[in-house]
């Protein structure tokens, strides 16, 4: 069959911070991708707001080379997806896989394979991908190659890896500085016989097959990604499988219901480096990107409108993890940070309070996003939004609420299945990295949350990596407890691993909340006696209402408490004398934080400017009530 020599697609997969996107900007700048004057930042793919705050690829983005061999042939193309390595955001590395014909599996030369590198290493196996191992951040002082190495072999043969598939190319790197190598350098080095990415870009073109396609094939092209742009309105990213695609061209859309109906190509865009310019044509095994078909979806396929044929849909795992996202009910509904003054009321103009506009925002999102469900509860302006993690809905909501979005967030749930008549719950596997001191305290830990110990190693470095499995309930508010109890030194990664029968109950925060009996303004004179009877979570001045959670109780009861008490003044002192006492610094929580510590009765207010805890019942006498109904019955 005839074979493009021309062009190279490639993945490059990993657990989080392993390099990925640090060793994609050494390959643009060493392919001559931008000019020498040009300013650079560092992680350029990473180039939404959230990405670059966190530190993490959240989106699959493909960038394209020119790479010209060292024996002077003629250029060729990489392109290369860079997918994100967090478990939550499974769903980008399928769709990312399913645009290429391999990838580079990058591990770090000292952590070894982590959790989520068995998971993209799973899907890349699973569907047949040629690997080419990189050991990056060989400089590291604590780096242990060798190791490293035979970790990653027990890795392939853990996932049933067959013999062509484990005979894998090892290409050694220090993405930072751009150098890689074929030979294993020292322990804590960076390579020594080489100055740059040379020997990564030929073992690519070695191992990387060549896009192969059938001369008489009728057009097919598949969906793979979704952008916007405000002139050309919605773009489709996709690769050409066979046939070829030209702008202007009259081709069959064929959606995910079957139905087939003729577009028209308006724009035909090809990447370089990091923008889209205009093309005339694309051919078998090139990403493209095309305008003109505004309702196209993710997975669909464009071809021949004489021989329609699709291509199979993209499936992703199903959600684990769910949500209830609603307008938001508070008394402080549209009234900006405080509530007051002219700041407040320009602040408001664009905000989104209605259902309307909220369920506007979820279906937008279910159009880029094939991991994430939404589902209708009893409530018309609330609905459950299931997927992969925790993490994936906490940043659902954080772009929202940079659009202006006001919502009300429910206490993250498990989604559950019935198998054989019983109920089963999503489980994860949990591997821990802790200083052996700690280790204790870390068993302890995962005790109360029906954890068990899978595996337990000691690299006699002073550090301990055990690995649970555990239910996804289990590790719902488990990470700020862990870090506390860890003295901020452990890491913890997670990945789903399946389903297994009910735990039964689980009791994972033991301290009651300190809740606002009445709205009004905090005070520094409430705080001061307040702090005692636990940690508080806002500052002197906020504005609250009945029903808020102000802070964490010492003890495992609820406790409504007046945070908004004045002094009063009397004939020997003024009101705001000795009002300087020493006031214990309010626990700021971000919104991951915030979502970890609710309880089944309380759920999250996030505004623009705010992110508070509250009860769903705010009334504190209904709250009574109903807690003395529960209890009798």
């Amino acid at each position: 069959m005839p074979t493009r020599h021309d062009i190279r697609n490639v993945a490059i997969v990993a657990h989080v911070d392993h390099g990925k996107t640090t060793i994609v900007d050494a390959m643009l700048k060493q392919a001559g991708a931008f000019a020498a004057h040009q300013q650079l930042d560092d992680r350029m793919m990473d180039s939404n707001d959230l990405e670059r705050e966190k530190g993490i690829t959240i989106l699959a983005k493909n960038t394209a080379v020119k790479y010209h061999p060292k024996d002077g042939g003629a250029p060729i193309t990489i392109n290369i997806i860079d997918t994100p390595g967090h478990a939550d955001f499974g769903g980008e590395v399928e769709r990312g896989l399913s645009m290429v014909d391999a990838v580079v599996l990058l591990v770090d030369a000292s952590e070894g394979p982590l959790p989520q590198t068995r998971f993209v290493l799973r899907k890349a196996l699973q569907q047949r991908k040629p690997v080419i191992l990189c050991i990056n951040k060989t400089d590291r002082p604590d780096s242990r190659i060798d190791e490293v190495v035979n970790e990653t072999y027990d890795l392939f043969l853990d996932l049933d890896a067959d013999e062509d598939q484990i005979e894998f190319p090892i290409v050694y790197a220090c993405g930072r500085d751009g150098i890689a190598s074929l030979t294993k350098p020292e322990d804590g080095t960076v390579p020594q016989d080489s100055e740059n990415l040379e020997p990564f870009f030929s073992t690519i073109l070695e191992h990387v097959p060549a896009p192969v396609y059938d001369e008489e094939a009728p057009l097919q092209a598949h969906v793979t990604n979704l952008d916007a742009d405000n002139f050309l309105g919605r773009i489709a990213l996709l690769r050409v499988e066979q046939g070829e695609l030209r702008k202007g061209q009259t081709v069959a859309w064929i959606k995910r219901d079957g139905s087939v109906s003729n577009v028209r190509i308006t724009e035909l865009m090809m990447t370089e480096a990091l923008t889209r310019k205009p093309a005339e044509v694309a051919g078998p095994g090139d990403i493209c990107a095309v305008a003109g078909i505004p309702d196209i979806m993710i997975g669909e396929t464009l071809a021949d409108p004489e021989n329609p044929i699709a291509l199979p849909l993209i499936t992703v795992d199903q959600p684990a993890i769910s949500m209830t996202i609603g307008t938001n009910t508070s008394p402080l509904v549209g009234r900006g940070g405080t509530g007051k003054g002219a700041e407040a009321k320009s602040a408001v103009k664009d905000r989104k309070v209605t259902a309307r506009q909220v369920k506007d925002r979820l279906d937008r999102e279910l159009i880029g996003n094939v991991s994430l469900r939404v589902l209708e509860t009893e409530r018309p302006d609330a609905w459950e939004v299931q997927g992969r993690g925790e993490l994936a809905l906490a940043i659902l909501v954080e772009q929202m609420r940079r659009e202006g979005f006001e919502l009300t967030i429910g206490k993250p749930q498990v989604v559950t299945k019935e198998v054989d008549g019983k109920i089963h719950e999503p489980v994860e596997r949990l591997t821990v990295d802790v200083p052996e001191e700690h280790m204790g305290a870390v068993t302890q830990l995962m005790g109360v949350r029906k954890g068990r110990m899978d595996n337990m190693s000691n690299h006699g470095s002073g550090w301990v990596r055990m690995e649970f499995v555990v239910p996804s309930r289990g590790l719902i508010g488990f990470r700020t407890e862990f870090l506390t109890n860890t003295r901020g030194t452990g890491i913890a990664h997670s990945i789903h691993e399946g389903h297994e029968p009910w735990f039964g109950q689980l009791q994972t925060r033991n301290n009651g909340s300190l809740v606002a009996d009445r709205a009004g303004a905090v005070t520094a004179f409430a705080m001061t006696n307040l702090q005692e009877r636990g940690v508080l979570f806002t500052d002197p001045g906020t504005e609250v209402y009945e029903g808020m959670i102000v802070g964490e109780n010492s003890r495992s009861d609820d406790m409504d408490v007046n945070i908004t008490k004045e002094k009063k003044l009397t004939n020997m002192r003024s009101s705001s004398a000795d009002s300087f006492e020493a006031i214990v610094p309010p626990r700021k929580l971000s919104l991951e934080q915030s979502l970890e510590f609710c309880r089944d009765d309380e759920c999250v207010e996030v505004t623009p400017e705010a992110v508070r805890i509250r009860k769903v019942v705010l009334d504190q006498k209904e709250r009574s009530r109903s807690a003395s109904r529960a209890k009798n019955a």
